[in-house]
């Protein structure tokens, strides 16, 4: 396929206000004229998209941590077939680098290994620090990712039987500070209340889940510019966490979920005061690869309109992570639709074409 131009016979949504009659892809990238040599010519008739972004995956990640090369090259598979060509893997136990040696796997933007205190977090996912080892251990997995850093928040405190955040706010502090420095934003996983308000003001650049906002963070957040990647399909298990909670922790149980009840209402209101919002499954560990298309219906379920919901999937997400889309001569990463998703959000799940690096995937 390498010699054959695909002709893309459109509509093109190359972004919000951006439709485009035809392209063309002609040696792997996006072409808005036709090939001026004689080439063989493939058609594709369908709504194009860029092709999706699962903004909070783990590739490589099982219930107990780093899988083996074959699980992960399936999980990438999976995402692949099912139309996410680009990846920011929000905290990766095992070590994925031979990915970016495979043409037809997505690509994967990393955040190092995860952050967290010791014993306040699943075991096997992460370095489980004290604080006074913070700031080194950001400094090392800025390093050792592709600009971004992972943090976990907050946790399960078992002394108080509720949740509570892990790091204290002047060393959280330095430590973004210090991330700001290697070139790598943070993110961090944060379920609770008190954990944001520490976050927004230590400086972070994003939060994932975000569960705990309420109006003085989501203020915060929409004035600093604070990201979230809510993950709803993830926080759609906490009844069943709080029930595994059971009489144990009744504070916690109560917390899940309160939280999980008011998620859609939650997202709501940060999308209505300008957060910006990203599509993540949270994919990995133990929820299902392939589910950018059913947590498009959640974050549609939540208030964002449709149009909002195809860019924090495809776009907009893209120039968040500074990855092109589909400008002319850009890499040809894309989905073609059998209709408009602007009309029907559900079309996503069932692609006509998916296109990697200028190559249809079989």
């Amino acid at each position: 396929m390498a010699d054959v131009v695909l002709h893309l016979r459109g509509p093109i949504l190359a972004g919000p206000d951006d439709v485009r009659a035809q392209a063309w892809v002609i040696d792997g990238t996006i072409s808005y004229a036709p090939p001026t040599s004689a080439r063989e010519v493939r058609s594709i008739d369908g709504w194009v998209l860029p092709g999706y972004v699962d903004a909070h995956c783990h590739v490589g990640l099982g219930p107990s941590g780093a899988v083996p090369a074959a699980v992960a090259e399936e999980q990438a598979r999976t995402d692949r077939d099912n139309g996410t060509l680009l990846i920011r893997d929000a905290g990766q136990a095992g070590d994925t680098r031979w990915i970016d040696e495979r043409d037809d796997l997505p690509k994967i933007i990393r955040a190092g290994r995860h952050i967290a205190r010791t014993r306040r977090y699943m075991r096997g996912y992460a370095h489980e620090i004290e604080p006074d080892q913070l700031v080194s251990r950001v400094r090392a997995e800025a390093r050792a990712g592709d600009g971004w850093v992972k943090l976990v928040g907050d946790w399960i405190d078992r002394e108080s039987g509720d949740l509570g955040p892990c790091w204290p706010r002047d060393v959280l502090t330095e430590a973004i500070a210090a991330a700001h420095e290697e070139g790598a934003r943070v993110t961090a996983h944060c379920f609770g209340q008190e954990s944001l308000y520490d976050f927004a003001a230590a400086g972070t650049d994003c939060i994932e889940h975000a569960t705990g906002l309420e109006p003085e963070t989501i203020s915060q957040f929409a004035e600093q510019g604070i990201a979230i990647v809510p993950t709803l399909i993830n926080i759609d298990t906490f009844p069943g966490i709080a029930q595994a909670a059971g009489d144990k922790f009744p504070k916690y149980r109560d917390r899940m979920l309160d939280l999980h009840a008011r998620r859609y209402d939650t997202v709501r209101a940060a999308y209505e005061a300008g957060v910006p919002v990203y599509l993540g499954t949270d994919a990995g560990g133990h929820i299902p690869h392939g589910m950018v298309a059913a947590e498009a219906l959640e974050l549609e379920r939540a208030g964002l309109s449709r149009v909002d919901v195809l860019g924090a999937a495809t776009w907009r997400a893209r120039e968040w992570l500074g990855r092109p889309g589909l400008d002319e001569g850009d890499p040809a990463d894309l989905v073609v639709l059998k209709g408009d998703p602007r009309a029907d959000l559900r079309l996503l799940s069932d692609p006509v074409a998916i296109v990697l690096r200028g190559r249809l995937v079989p």
